[in-house]
């Protein structure tokens, strides 16, 4: 796939820069990556090719390289929840530019006039941040210890940061009583603390990538049950997961630095199938490449 980079040098410049982009046909499985200089100029990575976009699967996205060397700004995920409400994750010095809420609020508009409700771009490396937004009133998450949020139907899930469980907030609590206080404990990770949070729930479950390895939840309840672990040597993380045309399940695996607040120097996901999407395949799958890495030596 041929990628290339929109710069736009400031907000209104990405609003006019997005309306193009989607007469032309890009879609949000088209955004690739987005991500801010440190004087605020905006970057989309697209395909080259607009053809390509309905090609393109979330757990590829996650395997792909920034093409532009520099200091960036990554942006992970943006989550539209209602109207005037959505919640992002990504480089928690997003916060320096100054435009990172105008510009999430942007794509979350992007979402809502192609009906999507989520956006993912590629892994890159740096600590991990979080931010809500309801209407004029932001919230830094991360501030909180919070980050990765996933939504769910009834409310968000997230890690903590230098913690061992899984962290609920119900809508209700958002919506009706205004609080964004009342995080609840709904798992507890067997394998050490959490230092990443798969991006999406697929299926009702999610992987959590733990200390000593990685664990399976349904999230369908709470508390959340879990419904498979692997221990594995330290580093590798889940970020997402596909079924490649054959119909045959893979993970899109990456691999970084074990931290107390996650997994740091993270690489370009890699898709590895395993067969019938279960941890214990994935787990054989990750041996064997290390085997085979270990041959070629």
């Amino acid at each position: 796939m041929i990628l290339t980079t929109e710069r736009y040098p400031e907000p209104m410049a990405l609003l006019l820069g997005l309306a193009n982009l989607r007469r032309s046909g890009l879609t949000p499985r088209g955004l690739l990556f987005l991500a801010l200089e440190p004087a605020g100029a905006i970057h989309i990575v697209r395909p080259q090719d607009t053809d390509e976009v309905t090609r393109i699967r979330v757990g590829e996205k996650l395997g792909l390289a920034f093409p532009t060397e520099g200091r960036f700004f990554h942006y992970d995920s943006i989550h539209r929840l209602r109207d005037g409400v959505y919640v992002f994750n990504g480089d928690r010095r997003l916060a320096h530019p100054g435009n990172a809420i105008e510009v999430a609020g942007m794509l979350s508009d992007f979402l809502k006039a192609s009906s999507a409700h989520n956006l993912f771009f590629g892994c890159t490396p740096h600590q991990p941040g979080s931010w809500l937004v309801r209407n004029k009133d932001t919230i830094a998450l991360h501030e909180a210890g919070y980050a990765e949020v996933v939504p769910v139907p009834t409310g968000l899930l997230a890690r903590r940061v230098v913690d061992h469980r899984l962290w609920f907030h119900s809508f209700q609590d958002l919506y009706q009583k205004g609080k964004m206080s009342e995080w609840q404990s709904v798992f507890e990770s067997p394998l050490g603390n959490v230092l990443m949070l798969e991006r999406r729930i697929i299926n009702d479950r999610l992987v959590l990538s733990c200390a000593e390895g990685l664990v399976e939840v349904d999230v369908s309840t709470f508390p959340a049950k879990e419904v498979g672990r692997q221990k594995l040597s330290i580093g590798f993380g889940v970020v997402g997961r596909t079924s490649d045309f054959s119909g045959t399940p893979s993970f899109a695996v990456t691999q970084g630095k074990p931290q107390p607040w996650g997994l740091d120097e993270i690489r370009p996901a890699v898709l590895i199938g395993a067969a019938g999407g279960s941890l214990q395949a994935l787990g054989q799958a990750l041996a064997q490449a290390d085997r085979n890495r270990s041959a070629g030596d």
